[in-house]
């Protein structure tokens, strides 16, 4: 007997030696990101679900939160609803999630042309619609409410994690810990945590073996509450995807920003985290999911997306880009075009965005003030509603106000330092201050990989850049030069 329990004792403590990520901040905050991660630099985030039905909310709001809307105060929404369903609920609205024109294989074609490495698509949102056949959606709500039983009838996650698959683009989802009005989730926390949120995450994650698990509805309860860190000790020491999976900081309240993976600002581009790995997300316009009450001119422009982009590279982070579909399952052909038009930009300029890293200065600013934020009509700093913000920060200044003229990156394993210029210099001259080159130091022009003449004028060196021609300089959106064997 005393064998026996002296074998369990080493049994025991050879499994607690073999898990290397104890279910503490402390232990669960060493684990670096993957490469592959910190590599790719742009995602796209897809908002999908039952709101793409209504698709709509007011301009300057997020139009998933339809249901959330119709039972609080948004007034808007109320008689919007009353207006087009009458009297049917939200959850009537599933049987008009239909997806007929749903093709994964397209989608999964434009996210590889778009030049994204990683898309994450929303499993569940906070109105708890499974896009996948979830036993417990079913259970704890009382009726079909997931994708498989209801709607589409169809399992739209696992279908569009198939054709990924098939490209070079790396497949992850959303998850929301928590559901608005769900009846368990409003009665007993706790034992919603346990008995629908925890199984689901394992459900997904044992099933569909993601590369990124992106949760949200972290605000309504304590980590305690979803025992996150047990949690990511498990998906870190013992998951399927222990070794390649991302996870971000909304595992709680007041986590954010602070523990868990990768940190994620949303729709705040003037956030920084030198020291920690980022990733900020925006839709195009002002919404994730679809919003028909938007125009055209509600969406950021191309070069400010792109520029958007190379603003966080240059920062070290990654550019996490939504389109949220329509209800028939098609991406909506202006969301279609931006992606397509950074595709091109990234196919001639990808060498300055993809596998590099932050350098010790990101961007190199003009004479002027640097303290610029957008005004919208109320006279309130609003970054979201700022529409084509970054051009302000870079092309189109306001009087008196400076410019980011030149963006960094640095790729360390082949020591090239890119420099990255939103607006072509009427004279033809790219002045890079306070960096002194080395002699016979070789710079290339990405848009036409020709070699540059340049010349160390005191602490600045001038490059003398080809007379601009717009045959042969494609996807205008912005320019780099390549700085070879320069930058540590």
């Amino acid at each position: 007997m005393r064998r026996i329990l002296i074998a369990c004792l080493v049994i025991t403590a050879m499994q607690v030696a073999a898990q290397p990520y104890q279910p503490n901040w402390q232990s669960l905050d060493k684990r670096p990101t993957p490469v592959w991660f910190k590599d790719a630099k742009f995602g796209i985030f897809i908002h999908w679900g039952v709101y793409a039905v209504p698709g709509w909310c007011t301009k300057g709001n997020y139009a998933e939160w339809y249901q959330y809307g119709l039972q609080t105060n948004d007034t808007a929404r109320q008689q919007f609803h009353a207006a087009k369903f009458g009297n049917r609920s939200y959850y009537d609205l599933a049987t008009d999630f239909k997806a007929e024109l749903y093709n994964p294989d397209e989608w999964a074609k434009l996210f590889e042309r778009s030049g994204a490495k990683y898309i994450v698509l929303t499993s569940k949102h906070h109105d708890g619609f499974a896009l996948w056949p979830s036993k417990e959606a079913n259970t704890t709500w009382g009726f079909p409410w997931n994708a498989v039983d209801a709607g589409p009838k169809r399992d739209l996650l696992g279908d569009l994690f198939k054709a990924v698959r098939k490209t070079s683009v790396r497949p992850g989802m959303y998850y929301s810990l928590y559901e608005w009005f769900n009846p368990l989730w409003k009665s007993d926390p706790a034992k919603f945590a346990a008995t629908h949120t925890w199984p689901q995450m394992k459900d997904l994650i044992n099933t569909y073996k993601p590369d990124v698990f992106w949760t949200d509805g972290d605000w309504d309860a304590p980590p305690e509450t979803w025992k996150s860190q047990e949690f990511l000790s498990w998906v870190y020491n013992e998951s399927p995807v222990k070794e390649k999976i991302v996870v971000n900081d909304r595992w709680g309240k007041d986590v954010r920003f602070k523990h868990g993976g990768i940190f994620t600002p949303e729709y705040q581009p003037d956030m920084d985290f030198p020291n920690h790995d980022w990733e900020e997300s925006r839709g195009m316009g002002f919404s994730y999911g679809y919003n028909r009450e938007e125009d055209a001119w509600d969406y950021n422009s191309t070069q400010s997306l792109i520029i958007a982009l190379i603003d966080k590279v240059s920062r070290g982070g990654n550019f996490l880009l939504d389109i949220g579909p329509d209800e028939h399952g098609k991406i909506p052909p202006i969301m279609q075009e931006r992606l397509l038009q950074m595709g091109e930009w990234l196919q001639i300029n990808g060498a300055a965005i993809y596998n590099t890293r932050r350098w010790k200065q990101p961007f190199q600013w003009s004479e002027g003030r640097k303290d610029y934020k957008y005004k919208n009509a109320h006279a309130t700093d609003d970054w979201k509603t700022g529409g084509d913000v970054m051009l302000k920060l870079t092309v189109d200044p306001d009087p008196g106000f400076a410019v980011r003229e030149l963006f960094f990156t640095y790729n360390p394993q082949q020591n090239n330092l890119y420099a990255i210029f939103p607006r072509y210099p009427n004279d033809n001259k790219l002045v890079l201050k306070d960096m002194v080159l080395p002699a016979g130091t070789t710079i290339e022009f990405l848009s036409t990989q020709q070699k540059l003449v340049w010349k160390q004028q005191g602490k600045n060196a001038v490059v003398q850049l080809p007379a601009y021609n717009p045959n042969k300089m494609k996807a205008p959106y912005a320019y780099a030069i390549c700085i070879k064997n320069y930058g540590k």
